[in-house]
């Protein structure tokens, strides 16, 4: 990864093609150079660790997932979506996209953020998930979905990148709609280490293939167990990713270890 690409001095790891920033998600987008990511991928806290309980393998436990979590007030919550999404229209391109996912805890004022800020949302997509956690408390709906809001820079001359043909020919010749009930994770993608957000390969997968190029640079800003930095190595891209936990970090650094392996050894048996 090339060092002008950023001015912070969090960096936790480098490879070719990558590079993992420890630090505050605002500050490190902030020393990103202007325009260069061609996506981003976000998956910010949902703040939901307020002593609520759920249903994990079939045992009552608690939501809580660590003080990044907690929700803090409704007006300190807004300026920090508003202050990371800023970043993150800062270092886009004019043809680049950001994804960012979320529940009905977080999206609402994620969606508003983003029109604040001037970007246009262009899909809200509904990630339906094959196994939740039921409800215990048996006052509401199973919760069984997450939101994803695609979005790009406002403005009359913009125009995004989107491989139509490649969603098509994914989903059998026909036009892939917002609804995605078809991603599923692996029990391998969890072999490195386990977070508690991680989410299916096949999803990153699917939203880098969707609006990114070869080469693409891809950045996520609170990048956890950097699915998606896996992603984009699979795919041939360049990945930035950032995450406050040191923790988290050790396990992105050994997936895309992992992965950079697997990829050497593909290559090598294709020469042979």
């Amino acid at each position: 990864m090339d060092a002008a690409y950023t001015k912070s001095t969090g960096l936790y790891y480098q490879a070719e093609g990558l590079a993992l920033i420890k630090g505050d998600a605002t500050e490190v987008l902030g020393s990103i150079s202007s325009g260069i990511a061609d996506m981003v991928f976000a998956d910010p806290p949902y703040f939901l660790s307020n002593g609520g309980i759920t249903c994990s393998s079939g045992k009552m436990v608690s939501v809580d997932k660590g003080d990044w979590d907690k929700e803090p007030s409704r007006e300190k919550r807004h300026a920090f979506a508003r202050a990371w999404i800023g970043q993150c229209k800062r270092i886009l391109s004019d043809t680049g996209t950001i994804w960012i996912s979320g529940t009905l805890h977080n999206i609402y004022d994620i969606g508003t953020a983003l029109e604040e800020e001037g970007f246009k949302i262009l899909n809200n997509i509904t990630w339906q998930k094959t196994n939740p956690p039921p409800n215990l408390s048996c006052r509401y709906f199973t919760h069984s979905t997450e939101t994803i809001l695609w979005a790009r820079k406002d403005g009359k001359n913009v125009r995004h990148y989107f491989d139509y043909a490649a969603m098509k020919e994914a989903n059998g010749g026909k036009q892939m709609k917002d609804v995605w009930s078809d991603i599923r994770m692996s029990r391998t993608e969890k072999a490195c280490g386990k977070h508690p957000t991680q989410k299916p390969l096949a999803l990153l997968e699917r939203i880098i293939l969707a609006s990114t190029r070869e080469d693409a640079l891809v950045v996520d800003p609170f990048c956890g167990s950097s699915t998606t930095g896996v992603a984009a190595l699979r795919l041939k891209r360049r990945y930035i990713g950032i995450d406050s936990s040191e923790e988290y970090l050790a396990l992105s650094r050994r997936r895309l270890e992992a992965e950079a392996e697997a990829g050497n050894e593909e290559e090598a048996g294709k020469e042979n």
